[in-house]
């Protein structure tokens, strides 16, 4: 090459060594893959067929072999034996016909799937179902095979099935015909060829007198099946299309390979001549090359790239020095002024201070941000004092934030164990950051930075903190920040010396006073505002009690016939007015027990129960209640149930109001289940299970809250809404758990667990499964 040409641009080949190299590895691997993908396609086809073959023979050669078909159905035609036989084959999705012909030639029973439709000038369009032609039934009767006949038929133009002339077994007429038949025949013969004795023949049979029909032929009959491929043919296509997706993707991923591959080799030569042309150019630091590879040609990029690297480290190293003489150089002077500036300042402002100390740092030290935080012992926390080189509304969240002390983060090293810090990347020790700090980092842009402690007289103030934006702050940074960090903590201690804390510590013993003053206020309102609705509803219930008697008695009395026969219209609003004298005399216990339980006025009388025989007296008590509604209520055995420990009349409380609630939401003729069993092997877990109308799942997290209104299916047996929030509550109080299961129109499954009496627990088990926090969890009232 000339050495004029040396700055010329490489000249573009279209067809290069890659593109050669592409076209010839994509030739090979299309060849190879669609050879592949047909002989797979073929074979998949060829055992489709096959498959079709063994299901016609199997299903025709057990028909025909079946003694019961041969002598009922066959021999003595009967039409129930016909029938099974004809819609057990009929039911197999590839069957599409089965024709049962006599000895004498007579159709015995035929069906079909296949229909075509027939019309002419004196009858109207209907159905037909087409079958095969018979011309094959004479000779298959004169002929006693063993084995069957297959024949391949298709749907000609007529809509009739018609021999097909040349069964081809390669693919492509395979897929393009659009239906093939396989027809299987076979006789029925006199004896059967099977070795397994004559089977025990029905009862109808054995109770008819007359013998059997017999004939010279050894055929009785004949069976004719009829197979589809369709089946097949729509199981290959997706098998085709699936195989031809995937043989693309072979081809167009070896290809990409071939191409990546090539360019390995190809864009490492590229790169040389270019770094070649460059330091021809006179260039002296050109591009950076990487060897890719270990072989030859990543050999040769790597002795290049050190030879040019060697070129450039020479200028470089002069260079370099230069910069950091004037760096160093610019740096103590700006040391010295501020040094200077804090000694001479007779400004005891601490904003003042700190605004002009800051801005002198920032302007001659190349800072681009720089804060100053102050500690505070007694909060046990540092806030910002002054910050610079930031917007103003992250200036207003720097001085709203807060920076705890806490082991193993920053502020830590800085203001307990007076530590310098240097970060290259707060990115690598976010867990070391204080959240909120570190996020304000993040949104100003901050990377890395140092920081140094300020302190005086042996007493740490606070510290200095300072970064470079885009540039990585270094060693030397924190140096020079170490070196002036001494006058900053002077000149700070001086100002804050200065300072009057009385005004603080009044302004604050005034905001403690004020505080303290309406927290009591406020205390004093809640405890009259709980002791006059618990004497307004002990009140209330009282005044409503008396009346409510009254006019139960005298409902009772009437109902009795006191004061005479009535009638059925006064029989029936004297009921109504029974029971809802009795639902009004619920919502005012529950009212009570609900006052008492939000006064925490419930005391338990723990022992050692049997769950099951509470439940079992509680549901006794309800079956009156469930036969009035027809809905059957049952208690589960449970043998070998551990004793909890509870209060027995709670236990049964709790009982009683599932069980009711679950009978008042059931229907006629539904059912009541309680079940138990062990959980986790320290908790008796008891169900309430029911039919009834269900519950929609958005509901189901305020099921048990107080006055908790859920629309329900039986809007007459919605009550005071206080039922399962004092089951909830009694609960809890025994340090168990409660929860529903539910769906509208499918029931509603009530779980809730009871802890296994101490004695019979540390028997069962040597470690509790149920940590602290689940049982400070289940104790949390639901007030």
């Amino acid at each position: 090459m000339e050495a004029s040409n040396l700055g010329l641009p490489p000249t573009a080949r279209f067809f290069g060594l890659r593109l050669k190299f592409v076209l010839l590895f994509g030739l090979i691997l299309i060849v190879t893959c669609s050879s592949l993908s047909w002989y797979f396609i073929d074979a998949r086809r060829q055992v489709m067929i096959d498959n079709l073959r063994e299901l016609g023979t199997i299903l025709l050669t057990n028909t025909v072999r079946n003694e019961h078909f041969r002598i009922g159905g066959v021999v003595l035609e009967d039409r129930i034996t016909l029938d099974q036989f004809m819609h057990s084959l009929m039911a197999i999705d590839h069957v599409v016909y089965v024709v049962i012909t006599a000895s004498d030639g007579r159709i015995l029973d035929q069906q079909s799937k296949r229909t075509r439709t027939r019309s002419n000038r004196f009858t109207q369009t209907a159905e037909q179902a087409i079958y095969p032609d018979d011309r094959l039934v004479e000779s298959l009767l004169q002929a006693p095979l063993t084995a069957p006949l297959l024949t391949r038929f298709v749907l000609s133009a007529e809509q009739t099935l018609v021999p097909e002339d040349k069964p081809s077994d390669w693919l492509l007429p395979f897929l393009v015909r659009e239906e093939t038949l396989y027809d299987f025949a076979m006789p029925v013969l006199r004896e059967s060829s099977a070795e397994s004795p004559m089977p025990q023949l029905s009862v109808e049979l054995e109770e008819k007198s007359f013998p059997l029909p017999t004939k010279s032929s050894p055929v009785v009959g004949l069976v004719r099946i009829g197979i589809t491929d369709a089946k097949a043919k729509e199981a290959l296509l997706v098998l085709v299309r699936n195989v031809s997706i995937l043989t693309m993707l072979i081809i167009a991923a070896g290809i990409l390979s071939a191409h990546l591959l090539t360019s390995r080799i190809t864009t490492p030569l590229r790169r040389l001549a270019s770094a070649a042309r460059q330091l021809a150019e006179g260039n002296d630091a050109p591009t950076p090359l990487v060897a890719d590879s270990n072989d030859e040609v990543g050999e040769l990029t790597q002795v290049f790239s050190d030879m040019t690297q060697s070129l450039h480290d020479r200028n470089q190293a002069i260079t370099m020095n230069m910069d950091t003489i004037r760096r160093q150089v610019r740096q103590l002077t700006t040391v010295h002024q501020a040094s200077t500036a804090i000694a001479s300042a007779s400004v005891l402002d601490m904003d003042k201070l700190l605004d002009s100390l800051l801005q002198l740092l920032s302007e001659n030290l190349g800072f681009s941000k720089m804060a100053v935080m102050l500690h505070h012992p007694d909060r046990n926390c540092a806030s910002f004092a002054r910050i610079v080189g930031v917007s103003p509304e992250l200036s207003k969240a720097a001085y709203r934030l807060e920076l705890p002390i806490v082991d193993g983060g920053i502020a830590a090293d800085l203001l307990t164990r007076s530590k310098p810090l240097l970060i290259h990347d707060i990115e690598t020790i976010p867990q070391r950051i204080y959240p909120p700090l570190f996020e304000l980092l993040r949104r100003s842009g901050v990377r890395s930075f140092v920081a140094v402690p300020l302190q005086s007289h042996a007493k740490i103030l606070g510290f200095l903190a300072g970064d470079r934006g885009a540039h990585q702050c270094s060693e030397e940074d924190l140096q020079i920040l170490l070196t002036i960090a001494g006058h900053v903590a002077a000149a700070i201690d001086n100002a804050k010396a200065y300072s009057d804390p009385s005004e603080l510590t009044q302004h604050l013993e005034e905001r403690i006073e004020q505080r303290t003053e309406e927290l009591s206020r406020a205390n004093t309102q809640l405890q009259e505002h709980d002791r006059r609705r618990s004497t307004f509803l002990s009140v209330v219930s009282h005044e409503l009690r008396t009346p409510m008697t009254a006019i139960r008695s005298f409902a009772e009395n009437m109902l009795d016939g006191v004061t005479g026969p009535l009638t059925d219209l006064q029989h029936t609003y004297l009921t109504r007015i029974q029971h809802n004298v009795a639902r009004l005399g619920r919502i005012i216990v529950q009212l009570l027990d609900w006052s008492r339980l939000d006064t925490n006025n419930v005391q338990l009388r723990l022992e050692d129960v049997c769950i099951h025989q509470i439940a079992t007296i509680a549901a006794d008590s309800l079956q009156m209640v469930a036969a009035e509604k027809n809905v059957s209520l049952t208690v589960a055995p449970a043998e070998s149930l551990p004793l909890v420990q509870g209060d027995r009349d709670k236990l049964e409380q709790i009982l009683w109001n599932l069980i009711g609630n679950a009978i008042k939401f059931t229907p006629s003729g539904g059912r009541v289940t309680v079940e138990f069993c062990v959980s986790n092997s320290t908790f008796v877990q008891t169900c309430v299970a029911d039919t009834g109308c269900g519950i929609d799942p958005s509901h189901l997290p305020n099921i048990f809250d107080e006055f908790s209104r859920v629309p329900s299916a039986m809007p007459a047996s919605q009550g005071a809404q206080l039922g399962l929030c004092i089951t909830k509550t009694l609960v809890t109080l025994h340090r168990g758990h409660i929860w529903v299961e539910s769906r509208p129109q499918a029931g509603s499954r009530f779980y809730f667990t009871l802890p296994i009496a101490e004695s019979q627990n540390e028997r069962r088990m040597t470690q509790p499964s149920v940590t602290p926090e689940v049982w400070e969890r289940t104790e949390q009232r639901i007030f």
